[in-house]
């Protein structure tokens, strides 16, 4: 895949519609090669390579640096759990995943409960569903699961007085993953994992046509 022709938008496209539940990289191959980049442009397609491949690593580190620096207030802790979960609320599969064990463990105790929360049937035009990215979570659409998070993190945030540390450890995080998707030479590993991404893609359009 030529990184320098991947915008932005595409690479968060790409984060949000990837397997949710991909391993993260071993510690010896975070932490393998570091080496300035050349030139701007390489710098660019580096860092986008990395944010893709290193992802699982970066979410990690992002909730070892918040929870790191909230230890000793814990409604904090639970404000940065319910943060971590609207975000991953908004990778597709993710949502689709606790979508359907959701609606299977309420299904145990209330059959007629469970069915109400089945998402809405969509049209389909051409074999293609008419409304294919929006994606419900318990009846309703995801964004209202990510609002309602992020929302209840802030107040616990702000009650437990730990908003401002909230702040430090994002940016001292976002800091640390910056640096090191800026420094880390994507190796042919990490090449060859985003060609096959880019296959399942080719072949996942292919398969809705």
């Amino acid at each position: 895949m030529d990184w320098d022709s991947v915008a932005a938008g595409d690479v968060i496209e790409a984060l949000r519609e990837v397997e949710w539940s991909t391993s993260p990289r071993s510690l010896a191959e975070f932490f393998s090669r570091f080496a300035f980049p050349r030139s701007f442009s390489k710098w660019m397609s580096r860092l986008k390579c990395n944010l893709y491949y290193y992802r699982t690593n970066y979410f990690i580190l992002l909730i070892f640096v918040l929870g790191l620096a909230l230890i000793t207030r814990p409604l904090a802790i639970i404000g940065t759990a319910l943060t971590a979960l609207s975000l991953a609320f908004l990778n597709d599969s993710f949502a689709a995943t606790f979508n359907e064990k959701a609606i299977r463990t309420i299904r145990q105790f209330s059959p007629h409960l469970a069915a109400k929360m089945r998402p809405p049937h969509m049209p389909v035009i051409r074999g293609r569903s008419a409304s294919r990215k929006t994606v419900y979570v318990c009846g309703q659409p995801r964004l209202v699961f990510v609002l309602l998070g992020l929302t209840a993190s802030f107040v616990l945030w702000f009650t437990s007085c730990g908003l401002l540390w909230v702040l430090y450890a994002l940016a001292t995080a976002l800091l640390l993953i910056m640096l090191h998707a800026s420094l880390r030479t994507p190796n042919l590993k990490a090449r060859l994992n985003t060609f096959r991404e880019e296959f399942r893609a080719v072949w996942r359009n292919y398969s809705e046509l």
